[in-house]
């Protein structure tokens, strides 16, 4: 039976996770590993769950466009959910629950986190300060080839501030349809291109870092074409399900813009 809305949570390991009947727990990269932690596995049906080491949560995005049936679609992590409001000290009760996105469902298209701001950094920037330039630069040059009316709308994305970051949303089906046919074109071609084998295991995730960015640039062509109207799109808080250090997060940050020093680990 298709459901109205099934949102994945990427989950790599055992882990809490919430009760409502909207959430997917699903083990992303289960063709690397032995283990059994009775989630969905990103490994059957059609499916790329051996790219996770580099593809991370995307392996979880290509299984559930390949092999879920719903009218809505999202992805989350399980260290990092959608979320309206505090309701109470258990970061769990505050995830956001099927009875408060359904009424949103039908007038809302795209829901997305709140925008990410970087204040000091383009999205370029940042990318080329913490990672490498040219892995952005080898994405835009495949944009061009493959998808050349996307060029306005990428120089305007990666030019900002701010983004939609995380690779978190919940969309229509058929808007989610468009925009994994466009990305995986784009990743695996990259992939065909680019070779990664000098990169440690931290800088080999690019492509899930690299999808982070152009999800941006999808959603500019489709504001400027009217294919999704900002109205309808809704921006959502988001929580995590841990502490995280801000403090690290910020001297990285810093790191990375002044002495350009490549982020070594996420907080």
């Amino acid at each position: 039976m298709r459901k109205d809305i099934t949102v994945i949570i990427a989950a790599h390991k055992e882990y809490r996770m919430p009760e409502d009947p909207m959430y997917m727990p699903v083990h992303v990269g289960a063709a690397l590993s032995d283990r059994d932690f009775g989630y969905a596995k990103d490994n059957t049906g059609e499916n790329i769950s051996s790219k996770n080491p580099s593809f991370c949560e995307l392996t979880g995005l290509f299984w559930a466009w390949k092999n879920v049936q719903s009218d809505y679609i999202g992805l989350v992590h399980y260290r990092r959910y959608f979320s309206l409001k505090k309701k109470g000290k258990d970061p769990f009760e505050n995830i956001l629950t099927y009875d408060e996105i359904k009424p949103m469902l039908y007038h809302t298209a795209l829901f997305v986190p709140q925008k990410r701001n970087y204040y000091i950094e383009t999205l370029y920037s940042h990318y080329a300060h913490t990672h490498y330039a040219e892995q952005l630069d080898l994405t835009e040059a495949i944009i061009q080839e493959l998808y050349p009316d996307y060029m306005d709308a990428y120089q305007k994305a990666v030019s900002r501030s701010w983004g939609y970051m995380f690779n978190m949303m919940i969309m229509r089906w058929d808007l989610f349809d468009e925009y994994c046919t466009w990305l995986f074109d784009i990743l695996f071609e990259l992939e065909k291109r680019y070779n990664g084998d000098d990169l440690d295991a931290f800088q080999k995730r690019f492509y899930g870092r690299i999808s982070e960015i152009i999800f941006n640039v999808w959603l500019e062509k489709k504001k400027e074409d009217g294919r999704i109207r900002r109205e309808q799109i809704r921006e959502l808080p988001f929580i995590y399900m841990e502490p995280v250090d801000l403090v690290k997060k910020a001297v990285s940050f810093l790191k990375a813009k002044f002495i350009h020093k490549k982020y070594e680990r996420s907080f």
